[in-house]
């Protein structure tokens, strides 16, 4: 596995060995032990998830306040693009973000460590989109900044108004929102 830093030094980009010849590929997609080599502490995942989405849906920006996820996440049909906001009050890269291109093509992941907001927008026609949390979904804690908030200022690579749900599109300002200490 190759591992690449990002700008956020707790954010990295996982890139897989890939064995290819004319009946297909072969990668291992996860190893727990070279992932905890890689970041550097131990990490238990507790849940997967798994989204289809059509060009042009934004998902997030969504984090949870208490019981905080790290994730590890990837595209494993399709292109999106993928960003990780750095909520951590303490932290010297606070309100930066990383964003990152993941697509079945490049089969990269990222990891962001608990702490981050994260969302993605469809660069495809379609994509499916997985990911690892180190802890469950709560949703009485899950809190959603706006994706287009003028502070963060996500250079998102879109050529229209987003598709977003109900609830992303009612995400608050990085300014009015709950951090990390």
């Amino acid at each position: 596995m190759n591992i690449i830093k990002t700008a956020i030094p707790d954010v990295l980009i996982l890139e897989p060995k890939v064995f290819g010849d004319d009946r297909g590929f072969f990668y291992e997609s996860f190893n727990q032990r070279q992932f905890e080599q890689a970041i550097g502490r131990p990490v238990n995942f507790v849940q997967d998830n798994h989204s289809r989405s059509v060009k042009g849906v934004l998902r997030g920006l969504h984090y949870q306040i208490q019981q905080p996820q790290g994730k590890l996440v990837r595209c494993t049909q399709g292109r999106v693009f993928d960003v990780a906001i750095d909520l951590r009050k303490n932290s010297a890269t606070f309100g930066q973000y990383v964003g990152v291109e993941l697509s079945a093509e490049n089969k990269r992941q990222l990891w962001m460590p608990e702490g981050f907001a994260h969302g993605f927008v469809v660069l495809s026609e379609t994509a499916e989109f997985l990911y690892k949390t180190t802890d469950y979904y709560a949703p009485e804690h899950e809190r959603c900044i706006i994706w287009n908030d003028p502070t963060i200022n996500v250079v998102w690579p879109l050529q229209h108004s987003p598709t977003l749900s109900g609830k992303d599109a009612q995400g608050i300002l990085f300014n009015n929102s709950d951090c990390f200490n």
